[in-house]
């Protein structure tokens, strides 16, 4: 299922779709109205996505639905990170080997560190098959080179994606509360999860990407902005899909399960 989800979702990622309509115009060629209508829908989606305003637009509602955190902790604070991508190389530090959305998440997360005392850190995500290290591996290290005491790191290096790490996370922390922290983008969607299955989660978001640039200016980062966010609608219809009417305490059973087969 993990795998099909992956493979489903480009489909509808912006270059692919829009390979797949003219593909589709290709097929139909012999009609001109119709082979017309899709090239131009084609063309108009990648000058929409390619676009700043477009962009903008798509991530606005998710980016705008949580704050940046900067409230101070008490003694013995939990803040988590959510995993993202890395390229593995042992030449360089492991700062150098996250991603910019991975870096951007872990550094907010030693910020959230700094506004409380006593306060640990998890870190998430496994290997994603292309790597020898999991990507929490490359996240521990990377903290303890940002200043982190290792005895306050917890790993959880098997995580693949967003409800696995609930998982895990409601695994070793059960109702304590905790800090959560990941792309804003990202966080109505984690924010669902998390409360689904029953944790006591405050969100700090980071890694915002809304950008002024010109209206009349395409280029390939607003066209990744968009895919990111249309990523995050996809996962956020997909989930309400899945839990349309289930309440939390069946949520949690379903996570008590799920614990006896990790």
């Amino acid at each position: 299922m993990f795998w099909l989800k992956k493979v489903i979702s480009q489909f509808f990622m912006p270059i692919p779709l829009f390979l797949l309509i003219l593909l589709l115009a290709f097929f139909v060629i012999r009609n001109r109205r119709r082979s017309r209508l899709l090239i131009g829908i084609a063309i108009t989606l990648l000058i929409v996505l390619a676009s700043g305003w477009g962009s903008n637009g798509l991530l606005k509602p998710l980016e705008n639905s949580y704050s940046v955190n900067n409230s101070a902790f008490g003694k013995g604070c939990l803040v988590m990170v959510l995993g993202s991508g890395h390229e593995e190389n042992s030449s360089l530090p492991a700062t150098q080997q996250l991603s910019n959305t991975a870096l951007a998440r872990l550094t907010e997360g030693v910020r959230q560190l700094s506004l409380g005392e006593g306060c640990q850190l998890v870190v998430s995500g496994w290997s994603g098959g292309l790597s020898s290290r999991s990507h929490a591996d490359i996240m521990f290290d990377a903290a303890v080179e940002l200043g982190v005491d290792p005895s306050a790191i917890i790993k959880f290096p098997l995580a693949k994606d967003t409800i696995e790490e609930a998982q895990f996370m409601r695994w070793e922390v059960a109702d304590a509360p905790f800090r959560l922290v990941t792309s804003a983008s990202h966080m109505p969607r984690a924010m669902a999860i998390f409360e689904n299955a029953g944790l006591n989660v405050t969100a700090a978001p980071t890694d915002f990407a809304q950008r002024q640039t010109y209206w009349w200016r395409l280029d390939a980062m607003s066209l990744l902005n968009s895919q990111r966010a249309i990523h995050e609608y996809l996962g956020l219809a997909w989930f309400k899909i899945k839990h349309q009417g289930k309440p939390n305490s069946d949520a949690r059973n379903d996570v008590a399960q799920d614990e006896t087969l990790l």
